[in-house]
Parts: structure tokens; C-alpha cells; sequence
């Protein structure tokens, strides 16, 4: 049975590049070439969504590249990056006000990607920017943002970054944190905390050395949700409008990609995101059509559906 689409008039002056649900699924952020922020207020009724404009929120003086809200334990926090090199913080307390309490101004040039952390480690963003260079911003006690630099690797810059989900060293501490990025020099990386407290990469190189994988800009990573899931995977695409999921082996203790399909896609891919089970692999392309893939008994990955703009979803 075929989905009809929901449209939101955005309101927004210039075209948006990122749209991300809160936790809770109650709150939508934008981010637009328009240099703007804007939060919807989501409300449902009998399966229906409606969304009210809720705050417009400035600061940046170029387009927003992307948004990413904190887990609600740290109250109601949303992270914007953006194409003047500032990533800006803001919180919203009481309801209905919202206040930029950090503004990160490290970077050289534009700051392409944020990340929360998962929540078990702390209040911890990342910054992935098209200097080549990542941030981690850790929120102290005294309220200030302690700032480590990371450099990728790529004197072409750096455009996405994800976290590893949370898990168990022993019964007793988490496993070091974890991240990967994906940089216009074609590579993917995964990073690491040493034991000393570093950023190290995993392996001591890109994951991506030694395969025949992305031909040019890496344009999103995505770390796969543990959740179900019997072994730990990334999502990676580009440019060259190829998506690879990227699985561990723990015997070789090394990353091994597949091509999500034999063909290249029709358009560049720009995005790639997981539902919060992990089961499902969203695919958005420069075609304007976002694809939706579940891997198969067999191992291969199938399309479950698609649909384009303007139009239902077919599948």
C-alpha cells in the first residue's frame, strides 16, 4: 500500500540541507542556505503529524549545513555547524526560549558535520570541518566546553562524522569511544581513545586502504545502531554514487566492505542514515529519490521501497 508524503512549509528562504527529530520524535529542526535554524513543534493525532513553527534560530553568517539535537538527559539541546566555520549550541530553557549558551569557532573554514556522542559517555560533540581537521567539544562541570583537535588525515577536508553506539568493556566500564569520518581525499577513517586519552586511528590507517571502494568524496558516514545487530557495521557514500556497508571482522580484526548493489546509483549520494533498530539502510540521492535497503538472509542487500519528491512512496 502505497504512503502519501508529508510537506511542511518550512518557511525557510533558501534551500534546507538537513532536517532531524528529537528524541522523542516531538521536535523538528531545519537547517537552510538562508542562514537560519527553525524548530516545529510535532504533534500527532490519530496517526497524523502536524508541525507549528516553534523558533527561528540565528546566528551563523552562512548556510547551515546541519543540525543535531542532544539526548534529553542533558536537557533540550540542539547543535547547528555551519559554512562560516562556527558550530553554535543552543539550549532551550524555559519552554519556549531559546538561548546560544557555546559558540565553537576553531575551524578555518566550514564546518560540514555534527555529532552527538552517545549519552553514557557524556555531554560530547563532534566536529568534522572542511580544514581537515575534527573537534571534540566535552562539556565540564564549571559549564565550559573543553575543545581536543583531531586531525583526519585529509588536507581536502573532512565532511561527515558518526559515533559508534555504546558498549561493554566488562560488566563494569564502557568500551572506548569511537568514531568514523568520511573526507574528500576518498577515505573512510575510524577513530579510537587510546588508553593514554588520545585520538588515534584504528588500525593505524583508513579503513578504506587497500580496497577498491569510494573513487571520490566521501560524502556521508553512519555508524549502524547495536540494537539487534549481530555484528558492528558502517555505512559509507559518495560522490562517485556508490554506497558501501562496512562490516568488522572480529577474527582478522579489520573492516570489510560490500557494495550495498552491483550498479551505481543514478545521482550522486549524499546521504546515508539507519533506522534506530539498524535494520533498515536510508539512501537520499541528488536525484531528489531516497531509497530504503533491509539485508537479506543471504547477506545481500534488497530495496524495500523508494519514493521521490512530489510523489508517494512505492514499495
Amino acid at each position: 500500500m502505497a504512503t502519501p508524503l508529508v510537506s511542511v512549509d518550512t518557511q525557510h528562504e533558501d534551500m534546507i540541507h538537513d532536517a532531524q527529530l528529537d528524541y522523542y520524535s516531538r521536535k523538528l529542526a531545519t537547517a537552510s542556505s538562508d542562514r537560519s535554524v527553525k524548530v516545529w513543534d510535532v504533534q500527532s493525532n490519530q496517526g497524523a503529524a502536524s508541525y507549528t513553527l516553534a523558533a527561528t534560530l540565528a546566528g551563523h553568517e552562512g548556510p547551515v549545513w546541519q543540525v543535531a539535537w542532544a539526548h534529553p538527559k542533558f536537557g533540550v539541546l540542539l547543535a547547528s555547524c555551519s559554512y562560516d566555520g562556527k558550530v553554535i549550541i543552543f539550549r532551550e530553557a524555559p519552554q519556549g526560549q531559546w538561548t546560544p549558551i557555546h559558540e565553537h569557532r576553531a575551524h578555518e573554514s566550514s564546518v560540514n558535520s555534527v555529532s552527538w556522542a552517545p549519552h553514557e559517555y557524556g555531554l560530547i560533540l563532534g566536529c568534522a570541518s572542511a580544514d581537515g581537521s575534527v573537534t571534540i567539544l566535552t562539556h565540564q562541570d564549571d559549564d565550559t566546553w573543553l575543545t581536543e583537535p583531531v586531525e583526519d588525515g585529509s588536507r581536502l577536508g573532512c565532511n561527515a562524522i558518526s559515533w559508534a553506539p555504546v558498549a561493554a568493556a566488562s560488566a563494569q566500564e564502557l568500551a572506548p569511544m569511537r568514531f568514523v569520518t568520511g573526507s574528500c581525499d576518498n577515505h573512510v577513517r575510524v577513530w579510537e581513545r587510546n588508553e593514554e586519552g588520545k585520538w588515534v586511528l584504528q588500525g593505524g590507517q583508513p579503513i578504506s586502504t587497500g580496497f577498491d571502494v569510494h573513487k571520490d568524496w566521501v560524502r556521508d558516514v553512519a555508524w549502524a545502531p547495536s540494537t539487534g545487530l549481530p555484528s558492528k557495521m558502517i555505512a559509507s557514500c559518495g560522490e562517485d554514487r556508490l554506497v558501501f556497508i562496512w562490516t568488522f571482522n572480529d577474527e582478522t580484526q579489520a573492516w570489510v566492505p560490500k557494495p550495498l548493489k552491483e550498479e551505481p546509483f543514478a545521482a550522486p549520494v549524499w546521504r546515508v542514515s539507519w533506522s534506530v533498530t539498524g535494520n533498515l539502510l536510508a539512501v537520499s540521492c541528488g536525484d531528489h529519490k531516497v531509497s530504503l535497503w533491509k539485508q537479506a538472509l543471504t547477506g545481500d542487500w534488497e530495496m524495500v521501497s523508494e519514493m521521490s519528491e512530489n510523489a508517494e512512496m512505492k514499495g
